[in-house]
């Protein structure tokens, strides 16, 4: 069927819907860290597919191909709604993925939108992949609210990776932010997208670049509000008595992987390696 294979599912609850989450890599747990606060007795399985990060520099085929394995592999591991917690799969995959599985698909896109509607100077940036910038699923968003609005997309090639490895707040990673947004701030931009799920985390580390006169905006609190409508009777499940839970996947190194989601979730995890990761075997 796809290319993953998935284990332990069975210590999900059967009493409650299962949603799955997926990335290119560790950034979706921003957005499921969004949609747990809203959803507390909810079951998860995210995969990180840190083997493939980043998606960013990646061909719309082998981004499809990806979506499409993780996608069916947590539908077939009994999810009955999946998040695509990555702007970039969103971008370039989605369309395809909707087309595939008869599951509700909530999906990410940089929030231009918002980022328009409050702006003072009219100039806004958007720090996101190359991939996702170059797609036409911005390049909608940009002329659907973009008119008499100045957009500054800004691409980050490397910056995926730091936050794979953990390196929120290191002294490179401090520079590296700091090249990226001041340009955007010298041409007058005080509102910045954060357009790659990554970046959330780095969102601290931006602030003290930026200061307090410059809003910055990201899209995990609409991405939960949405997974939230798809989860309505779930609301009726006291969360004292059943109070969900989350299994962990990574296609790279477990080993790794622990360190860094215990980091970024804020609390230890235990993070399970997906069999296979590239072949095409049986869920």
């Amino acid at each position: 069927m796809l290319g993953l294979r998935i284990k332990a599912i069975t210590n999900l609850s059967a009493s409650v819907q299962t949603v799955g989450v997926f990335d290119s890599g560790v950034g979706g747990l921003s957005v499921l860290k969004a949609i747990r606060k809203e959803h507390p007795t909810v079951d998860f399985i995210y995969i990180a597919d840190s083997g493939n990060a980043p998606y960013g520099s990646r061909s719309t085929e082998f981004i499809e191909s990806r979506a499409s394995h993780i996608a069916g592999s947590l539908v077939g591991a009994g999810a009955q709604i999946i998040v695509v917690a990555c702007n970039t799969a969103t971008a370039v995959a989605v369309e395809k993925l909707r087309s595939q599985l008869t599951v509700p698909i909530v999906a990410m896109e940089p929030a231009i939108k918002p980022a328009v509607a409050h702006t003072k100077t009219g100039i806004i940036g958007v720090l996101a992949t190359e991939r996702t910038l170059e797609s036409l699923a911005v390049a909608k968003l940009c002329r659907k609210f973009g008119q008499g609005v100045n957009i500054l997309l800004q691409p980050c090639p490397g910056l995926v990776e730091l936050v794979e490895r953990g390196e929120l707040s290191s002294a490179v990673t401090r520079e590296y932010l700091r090249k990226l947004v001041s340009p955007l701030i010298d041409q007058g931009a005080d509102t910045l997208v954060l357009g790659c799920t990554h970046y959330v985390f780095l969102e601290a580390e931006i602030r003290s670049i930026v200061g307090p006169g410059v809003h910055i905006i990201e899209s995990s609190a609409a991405v939960a509000r949405q997974t939230m409508r798809h989860l309505g009777s779930e609301m009726n499940i006291d969360p004292n008595e059943c109070a969900g839970r989350e299994i962990f996947f990574t296609t790279g190194s477990p080993e790794n992987a622990q360190t860094v989601f215990s980091q970024l979730w804020g609390a230890r995890v235990e993070v399970q390696a997906l069999e296979n990761r590239n072949a095409p075997v049986e869920v």
